[in-house]
Parts: structure tokens; C-alpha cells; sequence
């Protein structure tokens, strides 16, 4: 039975994903932080499926998860884990001029730092999978479009996904010495709560300020392109694709009306691009 941690499972894609595996029939590790979304998924996701309570910025917590991971894989002569999917993040949005630097911070702290030091506690059971099998172990981070073209006003966000981008490039050529495979998956717009909460839309704060009307605008661009997403599972089906498909690419852009929204904005020279959000939005 393969075996993969997924953090942030208490809901969108995270939550879509260990559904996905769990029916396919892997065993999955999830990390949750309330005690509540514990008890829900696991009689949700059923036997096969083990929450890890902690929040992922705790680097202390993450090690400890780690630690219990291999004891309870050592307890059914298991010493290894096949995968690890880099789900948890947040979004925060805001003009860069005036967001608050705490906030920025923070965006990199939960998008960026976290997943590192999740793979750093984890990788000596990828590397035990890695020296056993003959296929790589696999660790996926989740980016976004914003990973490749960054929007006005979710600067930060985009910040954090285009470092989890670098980052991710860098690991994937370290690790081939230890048969581990780092795969990214941009994904475009998903119907999924990262999206509804505060920190994703609240701009009521910069209202006094020169982006006052472009930031409406925003708004309601960013609420229309939210109902045209993906549902989560689409996302979750492709990752288990990318876990199981013996030469995966090293980036997957999974992106409704792919053309407009993915393949001309990369065409487009950056200056063009620019003039597009400026009549968009108003700037």
C-alpha cells in the first residue's frame, strides 16, 4: 500500500486529494490543525487515514509529526513514505505600496518556510523509499498560475509561489542523488476556501488610497474568475496521476480555459501584459 503525507487536508484540494488516494488506495497522512476537521476527515476518509494535528510553520511540531509518521510506519514493518504533497498556504492580497510588511511575512512564512521545513523532517523516509524502489519517490508542491504570471494586487501571493517555484527547481536537481523527484503543479482557479477567507479579499483598509477603484475592480474580477474554477478533485485526480505515472514533468499547469488564461498571458511581451491589467483594473 503506497504511502504519501499531504498537508493542509481540512478542506479544497488538500482535503480532494486525500479523498482521491485514500479510494485509490493508498494510506495518507494529513495535517490538520483543529481537532474538529481530525475528527471529520477521519470518519470521512475512514481507516486509512491518519491526521496530524499541528500547524505547519511549527518547525518544532512539523519534526514531532515527523518522528510519529515513522514510528507508526516502523509498528507495521514500514519504514517509508512514497510521497509528500506540499498543499498547506495561504492567500493575502493587497497593493505591495501599503500591505502590511508583517503580513508579506507572514504569506512567506506559511507558503514558503513551511513546506521547506516539512520536507527537511520528512525526507529521511523519502530517501528510505527512494534507495528501495526502482520508480523515485515523489514531492509535489503546489504553486499556482501565480507561480508564472503575477497579477496586481496579489503580489505577495505570487511572490511566495514564484520562490516555492525556485525552490523547487533547485531540490528537484539535488535529490536526483537520492532518486527523489520534485514535481510542481500550478493550478489556476479552484473553487476552494483559500479564496473566501479575509485575508484573501478584505481591501476595505486601502480604501483611502489612489487604488481605491482599481482594487473594486479587482474584486470583482477575482469573485467571477473564483466561480469558473475547478472543483478541488480535479486538482486531486491529477496528483495521484503524478504520483503514479512512471516519467512525470517537472511543472503541470492544470488551468480552466487554458488559452486565455495560461498560454497567451506566457506569450504575451511583459509590457503588453502590463497594459491588459492597466485597462482591466484601471491602474
Amino acid at each position: 500500500m503506497p504511502t504519501v503525507l499531504i498537508t493542509g487536508v481540512s478542506s479544497g484540494i488538500g482535503y480532494a486529494t486525500a479523498q482521491e488516494l485514500v479510494r485509490c488506495g493508498y494510506r495518507v497522512f494529513g495535517t490538520v490543525r483543529k481537532s474538529e476537521d481530525a475528527d471529520r476527515l477521519q470518519q470521512d476518509l475512514g481507516p486509512n487515514f491518519t491526521p496530524l494535528m499541528l500547524d505547519v510553520t511549527d518547525v518544532l511540531a512539523v519534526q514531532q509529526a515527523a518522528d510519529q509518521v515513522a514510528s507508526l510506519l516502523q509498528s507495521q514493518n514500514l519504514n517509508e513514505l512514497d510521497g509528500l504533497i506540499n498543499n498547506a498556504g495561504i492567500a493575502t492580497s493587497g497593493p505591495l505600496a501599503y500591505q502590511p510588511i508583517d503580513e508579506i511575512r507572514w504569506q512567506f512564512e506559511v507558503n514558503v518556510i513551511a513546506p521547506m521545513a516539512v520536507i527537511q523532517a520528512f525526507l529521511p523516509l523519502l530517501k528510505q523509499r527512494a534507495t528501495s524502489q526502482v520508480r523515485s519517490a515523489r514531492i509535489i508542491n503546489i504553486s499556482s498560475v501565480g507561480g508564472k504570471i503575477a497579477a496586481p494586487f496579489l503580489g505577495a501571493y505570487a511572490g511566495s509561489k514564484h520562490a516555492i517555484e525556485g525552490l523547487s527547481q533547485s531540490l528537484r536537481r539535488e535529490l536526483k542523488l537520492h532518486n527523489i523527484d520534485v514535481v510542481i503543479v500550478g493550478p489556476g482557479a479552484v473553487k476552494t476556501p483559500i479564496w473566501q477567507k479575509e485575508s484573501a479579499h478584505e481591501l476595505s483598509r486601502y480604501a483611502n488610497t489612489e487604488y481605491d477603484r482599481p482594487l473594486a475592480a479587482f474584486q470583482q474580477y477575482a469573485m467571477t474568475t473564483a466561480q469558473s474554477g475547478y472543483e478541488p478533485d480535479v486538482i486531486g485526480r491529477a496528483i495521484r496521476q503524478i504520483l503514479e505515472t512512471k516519467r512525470p514533468k517537472t511543472r503541470y499547469a492544470i488551468v480552466p480555459q487554458a488559452i486565455a488564461n495560461w498560454v497567451i498571458p506566457r506569450l504575451l511581451p511583459d509590457r503588453w501584459l502590463d497594459r491588459l491589467f492597466r485597462q482591466y483594473f484601471g491602474l
